[in-house]
């Protein structure tokens, strides 16, 4: 079995990487900076980067099982203050790298293969000064139930699989802006750190990745799936009341007002 795991370095990815391997699977990973033989020198940000890489795999493994697009990073800060090369990088790497690598390695696949889009719980969850990461995560979701409608009578299944915050570097990794205006004066701080201090209240990365883990090998996949109990709750509470109570409620609990 051939999978491919992108941003397979750190955190999810290293995690699984590491199961896959166990599993006795061939595993390449894609990523900036490699350590190993079964690693490619990818920038997921650039395209042409990507199809190289595919071009590789191709001729060095011939065929992919299972394409993990797990690579991401987070931004925050006051959406009207990001530049727009900023806009377009989060996007570049979260959402149009997850395209581009399914594009690529759909004619590496055949029935039986699975795409598996690590996605996120903020693609539900909008949170404050983190609109951009939130998006492009939605967008990771959206992407990957249209895609599975496209690819059903192929016989390849595709999920998304949203995880709550994991105890990995990903949020000291996040590139953090803290420049504000009137409109936002200390709240764009407050967010922040209100979010930073609760990093000793995550999920341990080996419940996460030992949950994901598990999911991909399920012979039938589900559309989507949320990891974490706190935000599957979450998830419950988001689908019965209204939004401009959620809204409302996640902003406070945030250090914002309403």
């Amino acid at each position: 079995m051939n999978v491919v795991i992108t941003g397979g370095t750190s955190g999810i990815g290293k995690a699984l990487t590491e199961k896959f391997l166990k599993q006795g699977a061939k595993v390449i990973i894609l990523a900036r900076s490699v350590e190993n033989s079964c690693g490619i020198k990818c920038d997921l940000s650039n395209e042409d980067e990507i199809a190289k890489a595919f071009k590789e795999i191709e001729k060095s493994y011939g065929k992919i099982d299972i394409l993990i697009n797990n690579a991401g990073y987070g931004i925050s800060g006051a959406t009207e203050l990001i530049t727009p090369a900023e806009a377009r990088k989060i996007f570049d790497v979260n959402f149009f790298g997850t395209l581009f690598c399914i594009q690529n390695a759909l004619p590496l696949m055949q029935k039986g293969g699975k795409i598996i889009n690590i996605s996120s719980a903020c693609a539900f969850f909008a949170l404050p000064f983190r609109t951009l990461y939130c998006a492009s995560k939605s967008a990771v979701s959206m992407l990957s139930n249209s895609i599975r409608m496209e690819l059903n009578c192929a016989g390849i299944q595709v999920c998304a699989i949203c995880p709550g915050d994991i105890k990995t570097n990903f949020t000291k990794n996040r590139v953090k802006h803290f420049d504000t205006n009137i409109r936002y004066g200390n709240r764009i701080k407050n967010a922040t750190e209100n979010i930073d201090r609760n990093e000793e209240k995550r999920m341990p990365l080996t419940y996460a990745s030992d949950k994901i883990f598990q999911i991909i090998n399920k012979p039938k996949l589900k559309p989507q799936y949320i990891i974490g109990k706190k935000y599957k709750f979450l998830y419950f509470l988001y689908k019965i009341f209204p939004l401009n109570w959620f809204l409302k409620s996640t902003n406070k609990s945030k250090g914002g007002k309403y």
